[in-house]
């Protein structure tokens, strides 16, 4: 057991979320239900026509819909139990301290400046630096695999405008 989990062992923390099972949930899992019968039945009926008759066509028919079925399957989860989560980030600090928070190093990657615009790049570079997150354990690396002129002068664009605004700045171009 951790420092911080001994010493909260005897109190009752704050939370840092909660979730509540959205209204919708009851229609989401009524909906599966007859969905699922629906495609049982087409599975059924795949299985059926390929005991009568061995064409290609019907072993295609049988795979596609148990394709279809099984990727419908996977996603249902999300669907079947929708939750709204709220988190509280002030809690935190009741959690661990400031100086205790990991150094967090986010790659950016770009390559061409016609299909992913520098000012897109630069806007993600500049919503990371403004991580409510200290600044000393943040790092943001840049890679730029097309070498481009105009990437390069918008983040010695951007570098500029941090400064002004006091963030810090690591980037690797």
């Amino acid at each position: 057991m951790s420092r911080t989990n001994k010493s909260m062992a005897g109190s009752h923390p704050l939370p840092l979320h909660t979730k509540k099972l959205m209204a919708r949930a009851g229609v989401n899992r009524a909906f599966a239900l007859v969905y699922s019968c629906a495609i049982l039945a087409l599975l059924y009926h795949h299985f059926i026509g390929l005991l009568r008759s061995t064409s290609m066509v019907s072993i295609f028919l049988l795979l596609a819909d148990s394709v279809l079925a099984f990727i419908w399957v996977t996603t249902q989860a999300f669907r079947i139990y929708p939750t709204y989560r709220r988190v509280f980030v002030e809690h935190l600090e009741h959690y661990v301290k400031e100086s205790e928070y990991p150094g967090l190093d986010v790659f950016i990657c770009t390559a061409d400046p016609y299909k992913e615009p520098p000012m897109s790049v630069v806007n993600t570079a500049l919503s990371v630096m403004a991580y409510d997150y200290p600044t000393e354990k943040l790092s943001v690396y840049v890679s730029d695999d097309g070498g481009s002129k105009l990437t390069l002068f918008a983040f010695m664009e951007a570098a500029r405008f941090s400064l002004k605004e006091k963030h810090t700045a690591e980037a690797w171009i």
